[in-house]
């Protein structure tokens, strides 16, 4: 797979049963990473092509795909599979998502060693034939995609206002709910990997 959906051999094994149960039902696949040891969760990361995925989606596919693991059975033991939405600070996977989320804060982390560094934080500035390029403290940059680790975005106040408007012009109307509860401390974000999943439905299997 020319993305970053799924590295871990098992992972891609798992997204190689999924994906096309996620795809038939209308969504595009995001990530896929079964984590844990004694304990294991299967995230799958999903959303629908125009961005939008809701707690029903979540729910739906959550359904679904727990019957197809259950004929395929690809995981020994007990887990849990969580299905969401990537979230607004999201995973960034796709080379295309590049260029989608230029002009935004990303994180981006390196396999091994580019200019004597592994860790790069700026603005996208988007992609250019495989390479994605960010304007980060040291200047201009351009990383081999097949080099990433890891990708995300950064939550920022434009990132966030961004979303609203785009939830906005597809209906959400924030005003009709009271309130909106914030869960975790200031910074967790930096240590948490998966943070990042405002919507979603999981079960235990």
């Amino acid at each position: 797979m020319a993305d970053m959906l799924a590295k871990a051999p098992v992972d891609r094994r798992l997204a190689e049963i999924v994906r096309p149960t996620v795809e038939g039902m209308g969504f595009e696949l995001v990530r896929v990473r079964l984590m844990g040891g004694r304990s294991k969760t299967l995230q799958i990361m999903a959303e629908r092509p125009d961005g939008r995925m809701e707690v029903e989606d979540c729910a739906e596919l959550s359904r679904t795909l727990s019957a197809v693991l259950d004929v395929e059975d690809p995981i020994q033991g007990e887990y849990t599979l969580e299905v969401s939405s990537p979230g607004i600070d999201r995973p960034l996977t796709r080379l295309d998502d590049f260029a989608r989320w230029a002009g935004f804060v990303a994180r981006l982390e390196t396999d091994a060693l580019i200019d004597g560094r592994k860790r790069w934080k700026g603005v996208l500035t988007g992609r250019e034939d495989g390479d994605v390029l960010i304007d980060g403290d040291q200047g201009p940059a351009r990383i081999p995609f097949a080099a990433l680790a890891d990708a995300k975005l950064v939550l920022t106040d434009a990132l966030v206002e961004a979303s609203l408007k785009a939830q906005k012009d597809k209906g959400f109307d924030p005003d009709a709910f009271d309130e909106v509860v914030e869960y975790g401390d200031e910074g967790e974000d930096e240590e948490r990997e998966d943070g990042d999943v405002p919507a979603g439905t999981g079960e235990s299997r």
